[in-house]
């Protein structure tokens, strides 16, 4: 079955909302398994609940079929929910485009100023989409396609 990851923030910013929104009708579209992800960072100190989490969302968007809800803790968002979406060979990532741009600048410190929608592609067998805060997504397929290599 297909799976779609989405990170948001907790409790959820209009951007989480838009970003999950348009997670969920993909998931609907695809007929696939939904894992929303919240990662909770060690510097900050606080800990939000599964149950936390799953509340809010539902609070939001109603209760959704097929949905797993995961909390992680980290020191960096970004590597954090990469380890998340690989561990779980997710099929397609759903970023909101602000979560695009701070992996941009992540990336652009270690790195020479990579595009990061390319920089997840080449690292992920998935489907990238960000979603800004109006709704819009861009969608950028896998470098193999979506196929696996022989």
């Amino acid at each position: 079955m297909t799976l779609v990851v989405v990170p948001v923030r907790y409790p959820l910013s209009k951007h989480s909302k838009a970003t999950l929104s348009e997670a969920i009708r993909i998931a609907e579209e695809r007929d696939a398994e939904l894992t929303i992800l919240h990662v909770d960072l060690y510097q900050e100190g606080r800990e939000v609940t599964r149950t936390q989490l799953k509340r809010a969302v539902e609070r939001e968007f109603g209760r959704l079929p097929t949905v797993r809800y995961v909390v992680r803790r980290g020191f960096l968002v970004e590597e954090t929910i990469l380890d998340e979406v690989a561990a779980e060979e997710a099929d397609v990532v759903v970023i909101g485009a602000k979560q695009a741009s701070r992996w941009r600048r992540t990336i652009r410190k270690l790195f020479s100023d990579p595009d990061i929608e390319t920089f997840l592609k080449g690292k992920l067998d998935a489907t990238v989409i960000t979603v800004r805060a109006n709704g819009e997504s861009t969608e950028l397929a896998p470098a193999n396609g979506g196929r696996d290599d022989p």
